[in-house]
């Protein structure tokens, strides 16, 4: 047989998508899913963005530049003004989904065999995209008692080797909701700095808080100009997942050229994806309020609505519209397919993303799930009782 390479091998599989043979297993049984396993927003997209896909004149869809439109980037640095960032279009590369930005970023900093720290638990595709590029993840461990707040420095600190190229963390978190402060991101940028390593900040959910705090960006830090490196996408914000759009982001010159071959590569980001995430970005500011606001009620329903399960703890999120639920069960990822194989309750069940897979040490997690409060909220209420029930048949079972 022809040999696959062992990086391929070893790529880990998501723990988002790896129960959904069972899913599919079940929808044919008839059994509607009710999924809080995937940040999929059901809210609809800006009107002036699918506008555009429905009622565009193009003949055909035309090569772009490889650096993405200079209208859209243009945009982009209108938008992040408003939020106190201030950046130039040549800052920015286009990709495709943040996905292609962390990909870019760590393909740029790093050799095969080099390192990136990260607090866990973490977006779980950032363990795959530091496998596919040769990366080696060092993981520091936030825990579920004191919010998922980040590490002490001088844990971060002991981490760091002649092989470290960055650190990296999502703010606010996927899968944690937890937002970290102003305070924090300057800690992290002195010590990125200090060290002469980059900080990557993934900055997808930075819309989301539900606390009154604000969102510090990393691109604030003037200290930090060339060692930040700030990630984002419309895809969240705008319900725009598959359009596939997403940033990368740094003042670092450098940096942005080297990057730039890589993109490069891949030629051009998606045109007609592009044209509705420009449209999106036009949206009246009345938009992503009403979103904001819906978010805020759905985080409310969620975290009330698994308070009240026996013997279930939550660790209630700042942000992003995710969050931890520890599960009075030793393997929550044996829960979840049960869930799907062995459960439903008036014809209907729930998928749940098992938390050990956000993790990158082995041992962690295995008591939890991450739930993505994404679905309208008659619906989580809904979910929570299915959860309740489920958990009652699986720990009599």
């Amino acid at each position: 047989m022809p040999k696959i390479s062992k990086k391929g091998q070893e790529l880990p599989s998501s723990p988002i998508r790896k129960l959904v043979v069972h899913a599919d297993e079940a929808k044919s049984r008839g059994v509607e899913i009710l999924h809080l396993n995937i940040g999929q927003p059901d809210i609809e997209a800006p009107a002036e963005a699918m506008e555009i896909i429905r009622h565009h004149d193009l003949k055909l869809l035309p090569y772009g530049s490889s650096q993405g439109a200079s209208s859209y980037r243009q945009k982009l640095c209108s938008y992040y003004e408003q939020h106190g960032i201030t950046i130039e279009a040549n800052d920015i590369i286009v990709t495709t989904g943040a996905s292609e930005a962390l990909s870019f970023t760590l393909n740029v900093i790093c050799d095969a065999g080099d390192e990136i720290i990260i607090p866990e638990p973490f977006y779980a595709n950032y363990n795959g995209f530091a496998a596919s590029s040769s990366v080696e993840v060092i993981p520091v461990v936030s825990h579920f008692d004191n919010k998922f707040e980040l590490p002490p420095i001088e844990d971060l600190k002991e981490k760091i080797t002649d092989k470290t190229r960055a650190i990296l963390i999502c703010n606010p978190s996927n899968p944690t909701g937890y937002l970290y402060t102003e305070t924090e991101i300057k800690a992290l940028v002195d010590l990125a700095v200090e060290n002469d390593i980059f900080i990557i900040v993934d900055e997808v959910y930075r819309e989301f808080i539900y606390t009154g705090a604000d969102h510090y960006s990393v691109l604030k830090s003037e200290k930090g100009s060339q060692h930040a490196v700030m990630i984002d996408s419309v895809s969240k914000r705008y319900s725009l997942c598959g359009a596939r759009v997403g940033c990368m982001i740094s003042k670092n010159k450098r940096l942005i050229a080297t990057a730039l071959k890589f993109a490069h590569l891949r030629l051009s980001p998606p045109a007609l994806a592009l044209m509705a995430s420009e449209a999106a970005i036009a949206a009246p500011d009345s938009y992503l309020e009403a979103v904001k606001n819906e978010y805020a009620l759905r985080r409310e329903v969620t975290v009330e609505a698994l308070e009240k399960i026996k013997d279930v703890e939550v660790s209630i999120p700042m942000g992003a519209f995710y969050c931890i639920a520890k599960l009075p069960v030793e393997s929550a990822e044996d829960f979840s397919r049960f869930l799907l194989t062995d459960f439903q309750d008036n014809g209907q069940t729930v998928m749940l993303a098992p938390a050990a897979g956000f993790y990158s040490s082995p041992e962690l997690g295995k008591d939890q799930v991450r739930l993505a409060f994404v679905l309208e909220s008659n619906k989580l209420k809904r979910a929570a009782e299915i959860l309740e029930k489920a958990l009652t048949a699986y720990n009599n079972s």
